[in-house]
């Protein structure tokens, strides 16, 4: 089972909002036990490109938060962003993008009032796994 920290999940969410129409991203860091994954924490990047459409990470931010997983004892989960105005699915671009298999893919839309958060696996063929999880 995955599991959000609640207060976590809210920050991508207010993140999101804050970059409206742009795109936001970030690294998700937890634990991992046995079969579970504990999402403990979020560290927001700044998307380079300025895009509703696509993102780019800061790679000087990257690597900052990379080093803040490690000495908290953490592990990359994986990575999240927003999309403005579409549907909370991995476009074509970040199938074509994931590259990555073992790792977590988030996607949060604000397409319509009600906010929509996922997250998927895609494996080396590009194929699209949506998984469950739970906030707490």
């Amino acid at each position: 089972m995955i599991y959000i920290d609640k207060l976590e999940y809210e920050k991508i969410v207010e993140q999101a909002k804050n970059e409206f129409p742009h795109e936001c991203c970030g690294y998700l860091s937890g634990i991992i036990s046995g079969e579970d994954i504990f999402i403990k924490k979020i560290y927001p990047l700044t998307n380079i490109d300025k895009s509703s459409e696509h993102f780019s990470m800061d790679p000087k931010e990257q690597f900052n938060a990379l080093r803040f997983i490690r000495n908290a004892g953490l592990k990359i989960i994986g990575n999240y962003h927003s999309h403005p105005y579409s549907p909370s699915r991995p476009s074509e671009e970040d199938k074509r993008l994931a590259f990555d298999t073992k790792i977590l893919y988030g996607i949060l839309s604000l397409e319509k009032p009600e906010h929509v958060f996922n997250l998927f696996k895609i494996d080396k063929d590009k194929n699209v796994e949506k998984l469950n999880y739970t906030i707490r």
